[in-house]
């Protein structure tokens, strides 16, 4: 069982003909609502990767809530976990039609003290893995003072310094970090690896259309391709690839081979609108790399 504890939230995505700079005005094409949040997408996306999940997120007591609350069920997901204490916070999210965006989000109400009686939780119920985003550093670091009976899986976006990269990269066993942000906060690829190494993580640096790169405890380095596709909606590729990735971790699967299937994964949800819309099944991947081992 894998426990996703990170945001949820409803997202507005309004589709622009180009991002508009400071002072510029652009017209809408389209505008629509759809379900998301990091931690959200994750669960759902492991989920139809086969995985028993259970979501442990904050949102409201509202019908909105409760919608959102009903999607993740329907896609396999134990919500009893999440709290309804807060509000389900929204993401505008600004959308070209080569599918790049600009993400506007607000914060929510997932507090320390609900990490810390997460992972509590999870230890009681004999969870095998535990889920993090990256903005729940430094502080959620304390909830792991003694150490936890699970691995952890943290994925750094959202992490905003160095002090709460380094925090996550020492309470976790594995660690999903975007190529830009990991050169802002950590250094370059030579730094990357001795962090790896100092803290006994697994770390995966994903670059988008340019693959991503595996480096382990070890000093191992593992690197691979992304998935060529046309690109309609790149929103949720992240946390679809960090669910997956958790999803096969699970399974057993070692972690060069969790990041080759998490990679496919995250290329065939580009492929549709919306964070959701596109998650594939777990036959969908395997299919894709079936073919892609043909080639």
């Amino acid at each position: 069982m894998i426990v996703f504890c990170g945001y949820a939230n409803s997202d507005l995505t309004v589709s622009v003909p180009v991002l508009p700079g400071a002072g510029a005005r652009v017209q809408a094409t389209r505008l629509h609502r759809g379900d998301g949040g990091m931690g959200a997408n994750a669960a759902a996306a492991a989920a139809r990767a086969g995985a028993e999940v259970r979501f442990a997120g904050v949102v409201g007591g509202d019908a909105l809530s409760g919608a959102f609350l009903d999607a993740l069920a329907r896609d396999g997901v134990d919500v009893s976990w999440t709290a309804r204490t807060g509000t389900l916070t929204t993401s505008v999210i600004l959308l070209t039609p080569d599918g790049e965006r600009s993400i506007i989000s607000q914060d929510d109400d997932l507090g320390t003290a609900h990490v810390a009686g997460t992972v509590r939780a999870a230890a009681r119920a004999g969870a095998g893995l535990l889920y993090l985003d990256g903005y729940r550093f430094p502080d959620a670091a304390a909830a792991f003072t003694g150490g936890v009976p699970f691995p952890v899986l943290v994925d750094l976006d959202g992490a905003d310094t160095a002090a709460a990269a380094l925090a996550a990269l020492q309470v976790a066993d594995h660690v999903i970090v975007g190529r830009a942000q990991a050169a802002g906060l950590l250094g370059d690829d030579a730094e990357l690896a001795a962090a790896a190494a100092a803290n006994g993580v697994h770390l995966v640096v994903t670059d988008g259309p340019r693959g991503w790169t595996l480096l382990t405890p070890s000093g191992g380095r593992h690197d691979g391709r992304a998935l060529a596709v046309t690109t309609v909606d790149a929103t949720g590729a992240g946390d679809c690839f960090a669910g997956s990735y958790a999803a096969e971790l699970d399974r057993g699967a070692p972690p060069a081979e969790a990041a080759r299937f998490a990679a496919v994964a995250a290329g065939l949800s580009c492929t549709r609108p919306g964070a959701r819309d596109g998650l594939p099944s777990r036959t969908a991947v395997l299919n894709t790399l079936s073919k892609e081992a043909g080639r």
